[in-house]
């Protein structure tokens, strides 16, 4: 397989990731405009993301199993196929519950394209830039929520939010045409990141701990960023959009930063990214009264988590204690229990110790999250597996583009 057709696929790839993360938030944006014209409250527009992130924690798993032995391709194919039906179904629902159905029925191939395209991914290149691979389609999520939701909302609510979602599901048939003509068409069993290159279960256990709690963590301290850049740091209402654009740049920055790294170092550089979330929330939760020093640390905190969910990726191809995407489905769903928790968490010691009080309890759930991962380095009570032989000869990925069928 050619170079350019690697990177063609990995950027069809980091594609779908975009559309899949713009499409998750994009209720979110345009709360209002859907909830006037579907007749219904914001609170149950609202539940369109709640039933997303739901599907997505109970279908994961499940999913994954059910197509171990669909060559990549044409899974991933299929899924974005879903995705733009399904996305467009969207755009004609007449009522709340079709609406929902389509949402989930989204959710559905989101859950399976998350746990695919992380191996997917890796298998294009050779397996010493498994990290960098893995960071660049990890951006595309984080270019979504810096481009593709504000963007989806400044047209949704000039256009109508039905022309939103259109347009996210004509691009869905563009990266659609990109990843069925350009990725190889690899048996799931083959390959060198078809399973972990070393197989820890310790180790896998311990990362899909510290996903919830250093998600749960940078979700507290961010659900409530609007009424804490307001009522603590002192600024406008009008600034707010300004703030969380600041942030989503520090993200993809953050991204592209720990991809330079975490193929030499995984594991510290899990370790670092933990420390640089729980120290910006400790320093919001310090000196967040200070509005500059806020948005810096606010950015520094985008930043963190963002290098965070890329090193994760990572780290699973490294430690999956048997199919490689099993392994991701399982790290996707802690994700995502991760952020309902952090959430509903933040949402309990709001009411009676204040906005200030959200951003400490994700400081806290982060130090608890470090404490986990320092558990990897010193290698007790490890239950290791024996590695397998991938089925495809290594010798082959050593020199640059692996090969594909």
């Amino acid at each position: 397989m050619g170079h350019r057709r690697a990177v063609g696929a990995l950027i069809g790839l980091s594609g779908g990731t975009f559309l899949y993360t713009t499409a998750e938030a994009l209720p979110v944006g345009l709360l209002l405009p859907m909830a006037a014209d579907l007749a219904v409250s914001p609170s149950q527009v609202g539940m369109l993301v709640t039933a997303y992130g739901a599907v997505v924690v109970a279908a994961s798993i499940p999913l994954t199993a059910l197509a171990r032995r669909i060559p990549r391709r044409r899974l991933l194919s299929a899924l974005l196929a879903g995705f733009v039906v399904s996305t467009a179904i969207t755009v004609f629902a007449s009522s709340f519950a079709l609406l929902l159905a389509a949402r989930m029925a989204t959710a559905a191939t989101h859950a399976l394209f998350w746990a695919v395209v992380v191996p997917a991914a890796a298998e294009l290149f050779r397996p010493g830039l498994r990290g960098r691979v893995v960071a660049i389609v990890f951006a595309g999520g984080s270019v979504a929520l810096v481009l593709g939701v504000p963007a989806g909302t400044w047209l949704g609510e000039r256009a109508g939010w039905r022309v939103s979602f259109l347009a996210v599901a004509g691009l869905g048939a563009i990266v659609l045409v990109a990843v069925a003509s350009l990725l190889p068409s690899t048996p799931p069993n083959e390959g060198h990141a078809a399973r972990g290159a070393t197989p820890d279960v310790y180790r896998f256990w311990l990362l899909v701990a510290v996903a919830v709690l250093a998600t749960a963590g940078a979700i507290a301290g961010y659900t409530y960023v609007a009424l804490f850049v307001t009522e603590v740091s002192g600024f406008a209402a009008s600034a707010v959009g300004v703030i969380l654009l600041v942030r989503g740049v520090a993200s993809v920055l953050g991204i592209f930063a720990v991809g330079v790294v975490v193929d030499r170092s995984p594991w510290l550089a899990l370790a670092a990214t933990v420390t640089l979330q729980s120290v910006a929330l400790l320093g919001l939760y310090a000196v967040g009264h200070r509005p500059i020093a806020a948005v810096g640390l606010l950015a520094l905190a985008g930043l963190a988590f963002a290098a965070f969910t890329a090193v994760l990726g990572g780290i699973v191809l490294e430690v999956a204690p048997g199919r490689s995407d099993l392994a991701a489905a399982t790290v996707s769903a802690a994700v995502n229990v991760g952020i309902t928790g952090g959430a509903l968490v933040a949402g309990l010691v709001l009411p009676s110790h204040g906005v200030r009080s959200t951003v400490l309890l994700g400081a806290l759930l982060g130090v608890v999250a470090l404490m986990m991962v320092a558990g990897a380095f010193t290698g007790r009570r490890r239950a290791t597996r024996p590695a397998k032989a991938p089925a495809v000869a290594w010798g082959r990925a050593t020199s640059g583009v692996d090969g594909g069928r």
